[in-house]
C-alpha cells in the first residue's frame, strides 16, 4: 500500500512460519525509529481522541522478502529477540498490507517497507493504521458495508467530486460566513447524491465510520497542529480525484475533511457513535442545524461555484468509456466460460482504487491476491468478487485442460483440490478430492 492505503485486506490468525537467518532488508535502526515515532504519536494522544491509547505491537513487513521486524514479542515465540526489536518472516499463505491482523497470537498493526518519507504523509499512515488495530474494541456502530456502486456513475462521481471541492473550500475558508457557505454546498450536493440513489447514505456510511474515521484519527494524531491538519485533510482531497474509481476510497478523503469540521462545530461528536450508524455528512448537517438545500436552480447555482458544467462534461465522456468497459467485463465473467472458486476463509489484498462495480454480479478487482483453504490465485488482470464474497470468478483458459492459470491469472491448490468442468460448458470449478 501507498501513504493512503492503496490495499486493503480481509485477514484471520495465520500460522507461523520459522524465522529466517537472512539479513532482514528493515533496517533494525531504521524499524526502532517508526516504532519510537508510533509512540511518540500515541504518546502525546494519550488516549483523548478515542478514550484509549492507540499504542500496540507493531511490525513492518518486506513485501518481497516477508521478513518482519516487530516491536514486541509475538504470543507463540515465532519471532526472534534481536537488540531492542524482534525479527522473523511471514509464511507463504499470509496476506501482506499496511493493516490491523492477527498473527501468531497477537494483534498487530502491520506496516509495508518502505514508509512514505514525506513526516505528514508517514505520521498520517502510522496513526490511521493504529486506530484500526484498536478498532474493534470502540463503541462505533456502523451499518453492514454495501459496494457503493453509485460512485462509479456519472451522477454519483459528479456529485460527489463538488461535494469535495465545497469540503476543500470549508477547510481552507479565512472567515466563517465562507465557511459556512461552502459547507451547505456540500452538504447539498451529498443530500442530491443520496436523493437520487436511495441506498446511498447506508452504504456510504459503512466506510466512512470504517477507513473514514481511520483517516481521520491519522490527521488528527499525525499532524501537529490546527493547520497541519487542514493540510493534511487537503492533500487527501486532491489525492483521490484521480483514482480510476471512488467505491472504496472516497472515505479516505470525506472522512478527514468531515471530522475537522465536525471538530469546530461539535466538539463532542465522536462519543455519539455508539448509538446510531449515520454518514458523517448527516452528523454535520445535525450539528448545523441547517437543512441543505434541495432547490433545483439553487443546487445549479452552486455547482457552478465548483466549476460543475467542465465536470459534467469531463464525467459524461468517462460515463461513455464505463459502460463499454461493462459490456467487457461481464463478457469476461458472465457470459463467457469462467472458473469459479468459493471462497471458505479468504484473505484477500487489493488495490481499493481500481475496483470497478458490475451490477447485480459484484466488483471486478483488476488486480488481487487471494488465499483460502484450498490455495492462492494471484490476479494481474481482472477477477470478479461476487457481492456477498462467497465466491470469486476469473476467465477460463481457452485449453480444454483444466490449466492453473489462464487471462491474467494464475492458480496454486493444496494437495486433495482439483478443478473440475462445471455446468456450463467451458467453466470449470474447483472440487476436493479424496
Amino acid at each position: 500500500m501507498n501513504i493512503l492505503r492503496t490495499a486493503l485486506i480481509a485477514c484471520v490468525a495465520c500460522a507461523a512460519g520459522p524465522a529466517s537467518s537472512v539479513e532482514s532488508p528493515i533496517a533494525e535502526a531504521d524499524a526502532s525509529g517508526i516504532f519510537s515515532e508510533a509512540r511518540r504519536l500515541c504518546h502525546a494522544d494519550g488516549g483523548q481522541l478515542w478514550g484509549q491509547s492507540l499504542c500496540g505491537p507493531m511490525m513492518l513487513v518486506d513485501p518481497g522478502s516477508r521478513q518482519v521486524i516487530a516491536s514486541h514479542a509475538d504470543a507463540q515465540g515465532a519471532l526472534k529477540e534481536r537488540g531492542n526489536v524482534f525479527a522473523g518472516q511471514l509464511p507463504a499463505d499470509a496476506i501482506v498490507a499496511n493493516t490491523a491482523v492477527d498473527w501468531s497470537g497477537t494483534r498487530w498493526t502491520q506496516l509495508l517497507w518502505p514508509l512514505p518519507q514525506n513526516l505528514s504523509r508517514r505520521s498520517t499512515l502510522l496513526a490511521h493504521e493504529m486506530f484500526h488495530r484498536l478498532q474493534p474494541a470502540l463503541p462505533i456502530i456502523a451499518p453492514t458495508e454495501g459496494g457503493n456502486e453509485h460512485l462509479d456513475t456519472l451522477e454519483g462521481r459528479y456529485w460527489l467530486q463538488l461535494e469535495w471541492r465545497a469540503l476543500a473550500d470549508a477547510l481552507a475558508a479565512t472567515d466563517a460566513g465562507a465557511q459556512h457557505t461552502a459547507m451547505m454546498d456540500a452538504l447539498a450536493f451529498r443530500a442530491e447524491r443520496h436523493r437520487q440513489f436511495p441506498a446511498a447514505a447506508q452504504e456510504e456510511a459503512a466506510l466512512e465510520l470504517n477507513e473514514g474515521l481511520a483517516e481521520y484519527t491519522g490527521v488528527v494524531v499525525g499532524n501537529p497542529s490546527p493547520a497541519t491538519r487542514v493540510q493534511a485533510a487537503l492533500h487527501d482531497l486532491r489525492a483521490h480525484v484521480a483514482d480510476p474509481s471512488f467505491v472504496r476510497s472516497f472515505a479516505y478523503a470525506t472522512g478527514p475533511a468531515y471530522g475537522l469540521l465536525l471538530d469546530q462545530a461539535a466538539p463532542g461528536w465522536r462519543s455519539t457513535l455508539a448509538h446510531r450508524a449515520r454518514d458523517l455528512g448527516t452528523h454535520l448537517a445535525e450539528a448545523t442545524g441547517a437543512p441543505p438545500q434541495t432547490d433545483v436552480t439553487a443546487l445549479r447555482a452552486a455547482a457552478a461555484r465548483y466549476d460543475g458544467p467542465a465536470l459534467r462534461d469531463a464525467e459524461t465522456l468517462r460515463e461513455q468509456q464505463r459502460l463499454a468497459q461493462l459490456e467487457h467485463n461481464r463478457a469476461r465473467f458472465v457470459t463467457g466460460p469462467v472458473v469459479r472458486l468459493d471462497l471458505r476463509s479468504m484473505r484477500i489484498e487489493f488495490n481499493p482504487n481500481t475496483m470497478q462495480p458490475l451490477p447485480g454480479r459484484g466488483t471486478v478487482y483488476p488486480t488481487m491476491r487471494l488465499t483460502d483453504t484450498w490455495g492462492s490465485l494471484d490476479v494481474t488482470d481482472g477477477a470478479l468478487m461476487q457481492s456477498d464474497w462467497k465466491a470469486v470468478f476469473v476467465q477460463a483458459p481457452a485449453s480444454t485442460d483444466p490449466s492453473l492459470q489462464g487471462p491474467g491469472w494464475s492458480l496454486t491448490l493444496k494437495p486433495g483440490w482439483s478443478l473440475v468442468p462445471g455446468t456450463r460448458n467451458g467453466d470449470y470449478v474447483l472440487k476436493a478430492t479424496p
